[in-house]
């Protein structure tokens, strides 16, 4: 029985040591072969032939020196190998070996003893990898981040360093060196807050910009920054945020460009651009002063020599004529004013009083005028689309912009044409609102169209400037599209000219769509309160009237007329003056107020008046548009705005509103 047992555990060995065998030679990854105790090579795998080269019959018997390399053995490596494995149970390295064919490979080897259970050396198990390509791999990104820190430390334009979590310099190139003026011993470690003023330091700038960095992945900015010697240098900073594979937060990329020179240049430009747009604003000013001298002189001859003529007859005690030169007089004064209104459209001073507006509306109702003005010979039609949006408009304005187009459309034909007026609401984006200089947006559109003669280019480019006139001499000022252009920008909109010569022209008004802020619903605002007729004689009344104003014949008028119908007037000749009478007891139901006044203006006045009387009445007079009364594109309630040179009935007719409007005369 005993042998029958000896005979089975014989065949179990016999065949664990068959089944070791084939799973050994299977694995071709590996070199898996036994050396004797001297290292000569006793069995070999397909693994060693696939990568070493060698047959098993011809390497069998040799020494596995074979495979190092000819320093390797001569440095006596492969007997250092074998007595590392025997004294320290284990040899483990990597190295370059030799194939059969001489070629080299790099290897990862391991070799252990093999013992018998009483301790006694019999060899050595030896296992080899190829690891080649890894090592290749290894070494193409070892030299990749030695060209790039090469190229990195070779670059002297740029500051290219980085910062750990806190800010801390742990890196320096050459370019730094150069720009910011620390060596890299005097840097590294040292937290980059040095490079930024005083001033920025106390409002955390630096902080702020690693804040942003991690939070956002990068910062960019440009700003003053300081070199060691403490100059100042402009720079341009990218600070980026580097992270490991996990997404923690490592440290910081800075890149540090000196840009001083090029602002420098751009200073010097922008200061040329400056030199240039003055000098071009002072031939526009000459050729501005020149227009309105000769055409105020023609104009301030007529009246002082219809004035002179009235002098003479009075003193003559001749009245027959006196009110046909009075009436020339005014007819002058008249077109002074259209003529100051016009500059300043152009300019964008002229004191607005915007309305929500329906165009369609408007232009319908200026419709009969506009054809009585444009003559029989002109053929004359009106498109009105349906459903146009509401625009926040001065509606007077505009009115006065559209009949200055169709009698321009109309000078453009002298024997005849046909003259188009068309709305419509447009959606403006993209290129065509930068074209336009406007918003994107909806804006409607007012436009007015002819068959005549057209425009060149040069015509369309200086169609709005002041004073530029094709017309002949006398028969225009120059004035009339420069005036539309000027209403249309400071209403927040624009005006464009299509023309094409011998075809005709079309000229545009660009306007935004309003909508009531409180509602979201298009109304237009109730018209402003007109005031009662003129009363021919004096009437017995109670309201006091406060007129202000430092032009003594503005002051006179002003008074004069009031108390011809009735009102009591006081008068004072600067703010201080005035605002001594408001904070006395006196009734002051009404205050009329240059808004120009020199030192302490007409708005001042009227608002450290209403602290003492509330329910103050306001009618500023104004010959520009005051931007502290216009703040915010209207007035408070109980106030309203008076353009010079105005007409006596005008004057009247918002004396009257006013004192009419509730809570008038209640002194405090």
């Amino acid at each position: 029985m005993g042998c029958a047992v000896n005979s089975a555990d014989q065949l179990d060995v016999a065949l664990d040591g068959e089944r070791y065998r084939l799973l050994i030679n299977a694995v071709t990854d590996y070199a898996i072969f036994m050396l004797d105790t001297e290292g000569r090579i006793a069995t070999w795998n397909l693994g060693a032939k696939r990568f070493k080269g060698y047959e098993e019959a011809e390497i069998l018997g040799q020494n596995f020196a074979v495979f190092y390399t000819g320093e390797d053995r001569q440095r006596g490596v492969p007997a250092r190998a074998l007595q590392t494995a025997a004294t320290e149970g284990k040899f483990e390295a990597e190295g370059w070996r030799i194939r059969k064919d001489g070629s080299r490979f790099w290897a990862h080897v391991i070799i252990d003893p093999i013992r018998t259970p009483s301790g006694d050396l019999l060899g050595f198990a030896k296992i080899t990898r190829d690891l080649t390509e890894r090592k290749l791999a290894e070494s193409a990104i070892r030299q990749s981040e030695e060209q790039f820190r090469l190229l990195v430390q070779g670059v002297s334009d740029y500051a290219i360093f980085m910062l750990d979590q806190q800010g801390r310099v742990n890196n320096w190139n050459l370019g730094a060196q150069k720009i910011k003026g620390y060596r890299r011993e005097e840097i590294v470690g040292k937290s980059f807050a040095l490079f930024y003023t005083e001033e920025d330091r106390g409002q955390n700038k630096p902080g702020q910009a690693l804040e942003i960095a991690a939070r956002e992945g990068r910062f960019e900015a440009e700003g003053r920054r300081v070199r060691k010697d403490g100059s100042l240098f402009w720079a341009s900073t990218i600070l980026t945020a580097i992270r490991d594979d996990l997404g923690t937060l490592i440290g910081f990329g800075k890149i540090t460009r000196d840009i001083t020179e090029k602002k420098q240049t751009q200073t010097a430009l922008e200061e040329a651009r400056e030199a240039l747009f003055q000098s071009q604003k002072m031939e526009a000013v000459g050729q501005l002063t020149g227009g309105l001298a000769h055409d105020f002189n023609n104009l301030l001859t007529g009246i002082s020599g219809c004035l002179e003529l009235v002098q003479r007859r009075v003193a003559q005690g001749r009245f027959d004529d006196l009110g046909r030169y009075i009436t020339a007089a005014q007819e002058s004064s008249r077109r002074a004013a259209s003529l100051t209104h016009r500059l300043l459209a152009f300019s964008r001073q002229q004191t607005l009083e915007p309305k929500s507006t329906d165009i369609n509306v408007l232009t319908v109702g200026m419709e009969e005028l506009i054809r009585r003005t444009v003559g029989p010979s002109i053929t004359f039609e009106v498109v009105i689309a349906s459903g146009v949006w509401m625009t926040m408009v001065d509606p007077n304005q505009l009115e006065n912009a559209l009949l200055n187009l169709c009698i321009n459309a109309r000078d453009a034909m002298p024997d005849g044409g046909h003259l188009t007026i068309e709305t419509a609401n447009k959606w403006i984006d993209g290129a065509a609102a930068r074209l336009r200089g406007l918003p994107t947006g909806p804006y409607v559109t007012l436009s007015v169209s002819d068959n005549g003669a057209g425009m060149t280019q040069d015509v369309i480019d200086r169609a709005f400037d002041p004073f530029y006139t094709t017309k002949p001499v006398g028969s225009g000022t120059g004035l009339g599209l420069s005036m539309v252009y000027g209403f249309a920008r400071q209403s927040r909109g624009q005006a464009s000219i299509h023309s094409k010569v011998g075809k005709g022209t079309s000229v545009s008004l660009y306007l935004p769509r309003y909508i009531d802020p409180e509602d979201g619903k298009e109304e237009p605002e109730p018209a402003e309160a007109v005031g009662t007729t003129v009363p021919e004689k004096p009437v017995e009344r109670r309201e006091t009237v406060l007129v202000v104003d430092d032009e003594p014949a503005i002051l006179t008028l002003v008074s004069d007329v009031l108390a011809d119908l009735g009102y009591t007037t006081i008068e004072a000749g600067d703010g201080p003056a005035g605002l001594k009478i408001l904070k006395s007891d006196a009734r002051v139901d009404l205050l009329i107020i240059d808004v120009g006044l020199p030192g302490f203006d007409g708005r001042q006045v009227a608002n450290a008046a209403r602290a003492y009387r509330p329910e103050l009445k306001v009618l500023y007079i104004t010959g520009y548009a005051d931007k502290a009364v216009l703040s915010h594109h209207h007035l408070e309630p109980g106030m309203q705005i008076l353009t010079k040179p105005f007409a006596l009935t005008e004057l009247v007719s918002r004396v009257g509103s006013l004192i009419a409007q509730p809570g008038a005369g209640k002194d405090t």
